[in-house]
């Protein structure tokens, strides 16, 4: 069984930074597609970053420049929020799939979730 717990969000004015973190509780969780999820008030949930087992990235281009996704040992999982718009106020979850290999398939294709956590940033 995966588990993903997140941390790391808060509120920040324009401009600001935040790192988010996720941890991964499983052997194989380096083997799984790793990725970074948003969901805004009133809006679907969207991919905006992702990761592979050979640390091969891919960003939703809103967030390209801006955000950076990583991981160490397999078990950790960040993405690095940096010149934040009120725009990217949402929840953030971390989400693992072994059927994807893209931050952009639907959400329905990952199969871990973990809880969330709320990203505002203030003009």
């Amino acid at each position: 069984q995966v588990q993903l717990v997140e941390s790391g969000g808060g509120s920040v004015q324009a401009g600001g930074s935040l790192r988010l973190s996720c941890v991964v509780s499983a052997y194989t969780a380096s083997r799984i597609y790793m990725a970074w999820f948003r969901q805004a008030p009133g809006k679907e949930r969207e991919g905006v970053a992702g990761i592979d087992s050979n640390g091969f990235t891919t960003y939703a281009d809103s967030v390209k420049g801006r955000f950076t996704i990583s991981k160490d040992n397999g078990k950790n999982l960040y993405l690095q929020m940096n010149s934040l718009k009120p725009d990217d106020t949402a929840v953030y979850y971390c989400a693992g799939s072994t059927l994807c290999y893209s931050p952009f398939c639907t959400p329905s294709t990952y199969y871990y979730w973990g809880q969330g956590t709320q990203v505002t940033v203030s003009s």
